[in-house]
């Protein structure tokens, strides 16, 4: 399931990169070719192996990388299964070469050991150059790697990252390194991205090139419907935008307010601000729950409701698309949607 999850970001993301930026026609990039490596090592005998590549691959060497090391004086000590995996990735890199004329590994500057390892084996066992190329990773503001298992990932999966989130995530990042992730994540020509940060140079208050990084990797991610998604849910949250509150969809609901409880509830003629938030378990029973709207800790799309007897009406409290948001204190969330309507 994760190898087909995988697959699909990827074929995702090659397919957006066609649309968006190949001229019509060309072909000049080819096609991509996703392979699962489950293929070729799941057949390869074990004994076959070890007197292959393993026969090639120095230990010396291994034991001399920096992962290595640190695994090693780590408290869990290193297992025979991580020891082997620069060996399998090593073998990896000779099978692409040898059945599909692959010359370059590409990597996270943490993958440089395995890389090394691949360029060793294949230069060994077939006397071809090849080369490997790590790019910087990216990493918090904290300086921390980003990824599953430091459990912040940023993922080009819909179901884990939203395009909203996507988006935010790149908007959010600070102007020491936005001009750098222009250039590795974007597409953009060096010439307009001099441009962009000469611009904000002058005006750093409109957070232009974090919109324009956030606006081109989300493309890029998630297709141009995916970016408008993102805007609409923006526009919504940071904006209190009705027009956009109304034209998102059910997808994009629940996207937006992950942890915000929904509520399917019936208009009921006379039905008030006070009934609505009791039917939906967003204020306590009694005095308190009064207050808490007379007080003005409660809104409605985005306007705030100050009278528990104000009837709710179409077309204010209830938009078009069939769904209230209601908001109690700075950050409770309920999505509300009426039937029957």
């Amino acid at each position: 399931a994760q190898a087909r999850a995988l697959r699909a970001g990827l074929e995702r993301l090659f397919g957006n990169h066609r649309e968006l930026f190949w001229e019509p026609g060309a072909g000049r990039l080819g096609r991509a070719a996703l392979l699962d490596n489950a293929r070729w090592l799941g057949r390869e005998p074990l004994l076959r192996f070890l007197g292959g590549a393993g026969g090639r691959l120095r230990m010396g060497t291994l034991l001399s990388r920096q992962s290595c090391q640190a695994r090693l004086r780590s408290a869990e000590g290193m297992s025979l299964a991580e020891f082997l995996y620069p060996a399998l990735q090593a073998y990896d890199f000779l099978h692409l070469h040898q059945h599909h004329g692959c010359r370059i590994q590409l990597g996270g500057h943490d993958q440089m050991g395995n890389i090394m390892s691949g360029y060793e084996l294949v230069t060994k066992m077939t006397g071809t150059d090849v080369f490997g190329i790590t790019v910087p990773l990216i990493t918090s503001t904290t300086g921390d790697k980003l990824g599953k298992t430091a459990g912040n990932a940023v993922w080009l999966n819909r179901d884990k990252t939203s395009p909203f989130e996507l988006y935010q995530f790149f908007v959010r990042q600070q102007d020491n390194v936005v001009e750098k992730y222009l250039k590795l994540f974007t597409f953009l020509p060096l010439e307009e991205i001099h441009h962009i940060m000469e611009m904000h140079a002058k005006e750093p208050e409109k957070w232009g090139p974090q919109k324009r990084l956030a606006a081109e990797v989300t493309k890029l991610v998630h297709g141009k419907e995916g970016l408008e998604s993102a805007k609409r849910c923006t526009k919504a949250l940071y904006y209190s935008s009705v027009e956009a509150l109304e034209e998102m969809s059910d997808q994009e609901l629940q996207e937006l307010f992950r942890q915000a409880p929904s509520a399917e509830l019936m208009l009921e003629p006379g039905m008030t601000v006070l009934d609505l938030c009791r039917k939906a378990n967003a204020i306590p029973d009694g005095p308190s729950g009064y207050r808490k709207i007379t007080d003005g800790g409660v809104s409605i799309n985005g306007n705030r409701v100050t009278d528990p007897e104000t009837v709710l009406i179409l077309g204010q409290h209830i938009l078009k698309n069939g769904v209230s948001l209601l908001r109690v204190g700075k950050k409770n969330y309920y999505i509300i949607k009426w039937l029957q309507l």
